[in-house]
């Protein structure tokens, strides 16, 4: 049995006939987020009141000296000097050590993940009184730095927001310093950045598709565990059954040779979402409402796979699926794309018997293409987001049509359909 963490949030998608199961890459590093900078980046600069202490020192010099008014002369040189303690005070870099941990770092949508900042003070010296932010999706987090003595940490635990799909950066750690005077600031980052996947929802599926067996005289049967039949030779190790040594094979070699079988009628679901733009038309706030329950839909089919030990593949339309399912779903966004190739290359390539196609209401004129699928795909399910307010789907050419608005709602109705 597969277990979740295999092969919808670690495997890319499999060839035809293969099981769910490690990814044949490793799973990237937290939110395969930017490496850690080598070293603080700096920003800030002049404050408007050092902007003005420098352009009346330099006034009270110059008509200090041109017209014979040492009092002048002498403010303006005071000014300066004090321009310049600002610049030695705000440059002096304090050396700070910064970890962070995210629990957890990969989440569904709505549920809870807090980041911990652990920010220890490396100095030998002196003590920092800082002004610290972190930076959290698109929000700032205060960080209070006062008087952080030499070798102490102070640690900040605060929420990642989890209320949309996608991935969350976080960091790096931004400290500005400025002078007593407020004449100059710096800012300068920290540490590396992180990130928090927040993946779809997942509803749970409680019917499968039941695999499709093909016999000699051409009969097409659905089977719930699908039939065993032969499929190679290979040597003998320690551990596999002695009845499943091929006795003729192994006295022509010289040496034990064992029969691996395999599963011909296992059904296998190709998931196909529809990341294109056209297909999904309404966004709003930078959301697409129909996008993010086709998504659930992705997430929700690709989980009971998994728990059904069933192989199942991922793919978009715009692009070829590459890495963890919940991460490539994690991801997807709208674009461009071309469903008329894709369509032709699922054509050609057969993946599996079970096709689920996932769209929006853009995509209720390309139902009818989908549906030529059903000569290589025996079975052909869309699934259609958004749009409920059209006039229905008509399921000709053997099509089945399920018209909801979240992802909820199609799990309900894909329990619901009859010869799973």
């Amino acid at each position: 049995m597969t277990s979740l963490e295999g092969d919808p949030s670690g495997a890319a998608a499999p060839p035809p006939g293969t099981r769910p199961g490690v990814s044949a890459e490793p799973p990237r590093p937290v939110g395969s987020a930017p490496p850690p900078g080598r070293g603080p980046a700096r920003r800030g600069g002049i404050t408007a009141r050092g902007a003005g202490l420098l352009v009346g020192a330099v006034w009270l010099l110059f008509i200090g000296f041109r017209f014979g008014y040492p009092d002048l002369a002498l403010l303006g040189a005071v000014a300066v000097v004090a321009f310049g303690c600002g610049v030695v005070f705000a440059l002096w870099r304090p050396r700070l050590g910064v970890d962070r941990v995210a629990d957890p770092d990969r989440v569904a949508r709505g549920e809870p993940a807090r980041m911990t900042l652990t920010v220890r003070n490396t100095s030998r010296l002196r003590a920092a009184n800082l002004i610290a932010t972190d930076r959290c999706g698109g929000r700032s987090v205060p960080v209070p730095l006062l008087r952080l003595r030499p070798g102490r940490d102070t640690t900040v635990d605060y929420p990642v927001p989890t209320s949309r799909r996608g991935v969350v950066p976080i960091g790096p750690l931004r400290v500005t310093r400025g002078d007593p005077l407020a004449l100059i600031t710096l800012s300068r980052t920290y540490g590396g950045t992180a990130a928090v996947w927040v993946h779809p929802r997942i509803h749970l599926l409680r019917a499968v598709p039941a695999g499709i067996s093909r016999s000699l005289d051409g009969r097409i049967d659905k089977v719930p565990h699908g039939t065993i039949t032969f499929d190679s030779l290979r040597e003998y190790v320690v551990g596999d059954e002695l009845r499943r040594v091929h006795w003729r094979s192994s006295a022509k070699v010289g040496e034990l040779m064992v029969r691996e079988q395999l599963d011909t009628s296992e059904p296998t679901i190709v998931v196909l979402l529809d990341d294109r733009a056209v297909a999904h038309p309404e966004v709003r706030d930078g959301v697409a409402d129909s996008f993010e329950a086709a998504c659930e839909a992705a997430a929700s089919i690709v989980a009971a796979a998994v728990r059904e030990d069933l192989p199942v593949g991922l793919h978009l339309v715009t692009t070829v699926a590459t890495g963890p399912y919940l991460d490539v779903l994690t991801e997807a966004t709208l674009r461009e794309g071309d469903l008329a190739a894709t369509l032709r290359r699922l054509r050609a390539q057969r993946l599996g018997d079970t096709l689920v196609f996932l769209t929006g209401p853009g995509g209720r004129a390309d139902l009818g293409a989908v549906s030529g699928l059903r000569g290589p795909y025996p079975v052909v399910l869309a699934g259609l987001f958004g749009d409920r307010d059209a006039a229905p789907v008509s399921s000709g050419d053997g099509l089945i049509v399920i018209e909801t608005e979240t992802g909820e709602e199609f799990a309900a109705a894909w329990d619901g359909v009859r010869g799973w």
